[in-house]
């Protein structure tokens, strides 16, 4: 991967701008942005996407493959993303140009601007986190402009510009571009150590997050129940920290989760109570309006109207998101890449399954977290799911690793009968639909394209008698 050098000039005027990646949700609402600016914009990517054609439709020029013929000779800026390979070509002839080559990051500070911002980060639940955030102040009557790392259900955009002084972003805390912003309201929904090889080690990585927290310029809002934001959170010297969760601590308090049907909650602050009522599931959500909840009312709003403005959240494109139904099995997607995020997930499925089973397609991300994670995958896996079906490894920006396939994961079951490792993607599919039965629940898990096997999956179920 390229490691993002943040102290870069940005350009003070762009007209022009280059997307090398833009098929990406978070990078094509970048570049969405910059077309609401009136800036011309073109891009490139790996494969075609529906995101892709979506920012043709609005006008950028978008090119598939990486080849630097796809370079504009009339650009101000070049944005990338931390994915692409240095030896990308649009890149290097960019860098050879001498055009100003942009890490996303600094793209979307150049274009905040100075406005009042609210960052949200954590290694789990900030995309989740912002939607909730964003859907809640468009519901009190905001208008902000927002950049998600997933697409909100309810708007069908990753990202949007609004017309009041609050913008909304999913800072990104794996390369430590988060530092980057001047963030007014900082939200973080845990500090579970991830990313440890761009930041080293465990206490580099809650330094991170403590000095992050400590630059917002009017409030911390921060988990009291995550262990590490804990630690975060006792390293901090800001005036304004305000926690959430379940701990009786808590200056938001979450209590009285039920997850049966609609997760509903009551949330406590400053001697007020208000009961609330999710459309989305799994008491990790309940939490997570907590934590929205909390944003608002260093916003300003009152308890009872922003976890109203809360409830109206309605999920985020690849989480928990229903794909179809064929033979009374539903096949459902979610990005979760992580253990703890796996878990979550698996957990939320659980709550509204009823007697069906869960089977797990799992796909994990990235080499380094697959040899690190392995044993931890497993276990939530197993102790989660009624079965799992793994593939191989989806190495995004890495090299393969010898020895680190899928087989690691499914190799480390205590039961070697709830697992089955299968690499080829549609012997996966058939194989799953040959254990659902009417009733199971099959979700893909991970931040891969793991979601492509969805149609397959439903053809084979479609076929299977």
């Amino acid at each position: 991967m390229i490691r993002p050098d943040l102290t870069l000039p940005i350009p003070e005027h762009i007209t022009a701008a280059h997307f090398i990646g833009i098929g990406g949700s978070g990078m094509s609402g970048l570049a969405g942005m910059f077309l609401d600016r009136g800036i011309r914009v073109s891009g490139s990517d790996r494969s075609d996407s529906a995101a892709m054609q979506a920012i043709a439709a609005r006008g950028a020029t978008v090119h598939v493959g990486h080849e630097a013929a796809n370079l504009p000779d009339d650009i101000d800026a070049v944005v990338f993303t931390g994915a692409i390979w240095p030896e990308n070509p649009e890149y290097l002839l960019a860098k050879e140009r001498g055009v100003p080559v942009l890490h996303r990051s600094q793209a979307l500070h150049w274009l905040i601007g100075g406005r009042r911002l609210v960052s949200v980060a954590g290694a789990h639940g900030k995309t989740t986190s912002t939607g909730m955030v964003v859907t809640a102040l468009r519901a009190a009557g905001a208008d902000p402009t927002f950049v998600n790392g997933g697409v909100i259900a309810s708007l069908g955009v990753s990202s949007g510009t609004g017309s009041d002084d609050v913008v909304v972003i999913e800072a990104d805390e794996s390369d430590g571009s988060f530092l980057l912003y001047d963030t007014a309201v900082a939200l973080i929904t845990n500090v579970d150590p991830d990313h440890l090889d761009h930041w080293g080690s465990r206490e580099a990585f809650y330094d991170g997050f403590v000095r992050f927290a400590d630059a917002a310029s009017e409030a911390v809002v921060i988990s009291s129940d995550d262990p590490g934001a804990q630690e975060v959170t006792a390293a901090l010297r800001h005036e304004r920290v305000l926690t959430f969760g379940l701990a009786d601590t808590a200056d938001v308090r979450v209590a009285d989760i039920t997850t049966e049907g609609p997760v509903a909650f009551t949330v406590y602050y400053a001697g007020l109570a208000a009961t609330g009522r999710l459309a989305v599931p799994g008491a990790h959500n309940a939490i997570n309006a907590a934590g929205a909840v909390a944003v608002l009312l260093t916003l300003g709003y009152e308890l009872e109207s922003a976890l109203r403005a809360v409830e109206e959240f309605g999920g985020t494109v690849r989480r928990f998101e229903l794909h179809g139904t064929r033979r009374e099995v539903s096949v459902y997607d979610d990005y979760a890449h992580h253990p703890t995020e796996v878990a979550a997930a698996l957990a939320a499925a659980r709550t509204v399954i009823g007697e069906g089973r869960i089977i797990a397609l799992h796909q994990p991300h990235t080499y380094s977290r697959t040899q690190a994670m392995f044993r931890e995958f497993a276990e939530v896996l197993e102790s989660h799911a009624d079965h799992t079906v793994v593939l191989d490894v989806y190495g995004a920006r890495e090299d393969p690793v010898p020895g680190v396939t899928g087989e690691l994961v499914s190799g480390a079951f205590a039961d070697a009968d709830k697992v089955h490792f299968v690499a080829d993607w549609q012997e996966a599919a058939n194989y799953t639909a040959s254990v659902a039965r009417p009733g199971d629940y099959v979700i893909t898990l991970g931040c891969g394209d793991v979601y492509r096997i969805i149609p397959q999956v439903l053809e084979a179920l479609g076929s299977e008698r």
